[in-house]
């Protein structure tokens, strides 16, 4: 399948622009891997409390789907991400499942005419700036940059996106606490995504409380990253 790629009208770069904002607000995206409802609820609520309002669950589980559906009547408030999005279908189930913004590893033309003819906030995955190049003929200049660190780190997203602007670039697959401050430096990042804030919490005692903790510091670090670059 193959869209226009000039002078393309896209209401999901539009629409992407303003979803996106509340996305934005707190800095850092919590990448989640879903292996029960019960635990996605949870981490949920501890992410709410620290004072992030937003969660990106990725389609790597079968859990992932009914625990969207969940989380979105359980927690209206929070900004619900489908992630690892790869086929149109899934961009449709996760829709019903509550999700307002779609994000995938990769770019294709196929993803991107899906999102463009549903008016789906889609947010593509790059890693070059050949990439980023496509992505801006296509309509889309709010872009993942994955896998972050496998990809050169902060120094190659400088460079990569030093004459390319117009980008808006969310680096995904690496980035730690003790990377932050290297990724604020970089203009074209507002924000980053992560998954250190609810990986290994099968054996805690209150996952809320843990996923609160690392929230709260997760926000307190980038926002001394943000004000020291």
């Amino acid at each position: 399948m193959t869209i226009q790629t000039s002078g393309i009208s896209s209401p999901a770069q539009s629409n992407t622009q303003s979803t996106t904002h509340a996305w934005l607000r707190a800095g850092v995206l919590p990448v989640v891997v879903i292996d029960t409802v019960e635990q996605g609820l949870q981490v949920a609520e501890g992410l709410i409390e620290g004072g992030i309002a937003q969660i990106e669950i990725t389609l790597r589980t079968e859990a992932a789907l009914p625990a969207m559906r969940a989380i979105a009547k359980a927690f209206p408030s929070l900004q619900l991400s489908a992630g690892t999005v790869i086929t149109a279908e899934q961009f449709d189930q996760c829709h019903d499942a509550g999700a307002t913004l779609f994000i995938s590893p990769g770019l294709t033309e196929a993803l991107a005419s899906h999102a463009i003819k549903h008016n789906y906030v889609w947010v593509p995955g790059v890693a070059t700036a050949s990439e980023m190049m496509r992505a801006l003929e296509l309509g889309f200049d709010f872009v993942k940059f994955f896998p972050a660190m496998a990809a050169g780190g902060p120094k190659a997203l400088q460079g990569i996106t030093a004459p390319l602007a117009q980008m808006t670039v969310v680096p995904t697959g690496g980035v730690t606490l003790d990377n932050l401050k290297d990724w604020a430096k970089v203009k074209a990042v507002p924000a980053v995504g992560g998954s250190w804030l609810t990986s290994g919490l099968e054996h805690m005692k209150s996952i809320p409380q843990e996923v609160a903790q690392r929230t709260r510091e997760a926000v307190t670090a980038w926002e001394q990253a943000r004000n020291e670059a």
